[in-house]
């Protein structure tokens, strides 16, 4: 009796032993990658770039091209998704950039960074509301904070996958998610809103 393949043992595979098939080869399970990844790289192109739906697909169909490119040199040891999301990340910034949305800045956090900002008891419910407000006032916010905000509190990522994404120490992340929360909570104050 034969046996009939599981259509779920590849859903099994993890991203890097997927990257490895690629990279012997392997064209195919490319797509795959892009399967689990696609949603997930235009909801955080969708936030970070405010929305620009456009713009979001054609960052993410390049950010896909790059990574298939250049994923030999993706070092399967590492997370495929940080390194995913790195490249997502900087086509993000190159439209921004493009569209002169975002002035230069120097960036003191990554000069001089701070201690990670402790988690508080109450951080789940409190997270929840703040996803709210976030959204309703990311236009507002510099992308240094935007981005910050969206890979921690949409995207779910912890503070050491997100400063392997933007390339900052971790303590940096802390700050900048502390001073994008403070951003948030003054504009709905703004607004009237209080947290």
């Amino acid at each position: 009796m034969e046996t009939q393949p599981n259509p779920n043992v590849e859903n099994q595979k993890t991203d890097e032993s997927i990257a490895r098939l690629v990279q012997s080869g392997d064209v195919a399970a490319f797509g795959e990658l892009m399967i689990r990844y696609e949603a997930k790289l235009k909801r955080y192109g969708k936030k970070f770039l405010a929305g620009d739906a456009g713009a979001v697909e054609d960052a993410v169909q390049e950010a896909f091209m790059k990574a298939y490119r250049n994923i030999l040199s993706f070092d399967a040891s590492r997370k495929f998704s940080s390194w995913l999301y790195r490249i997502a990340h900087n086509e993000f910034i190159n439209i921004l950039k493009k569209k002169k949305r975002e002035s230069l800045f120097v960036n003191v956090d990554v000069l001089f960074p701070h201690p990670a900002a402790k988690e508080q008891a109450d951080q789940p419910a409190h997270d929840r509301m703040f996803k709210e407000n976030i959204n309703a006032c990311l236009d507002e916010l510099s992308p240094k904070y935007r981005e910050v905000l969206v890979l921690y509190y949409f995207e779910e990522l912890g503070y050491a996958e997100i400063a392997d994404v933007l390339h900052i120490p971790v303590s940096t992340v802390g700050i900048r998610l502390k001073r994008g929360k403070e951003a948030v909570k003054d504009y709905c104050e703004k607004l009237g809103d209080n947290l």
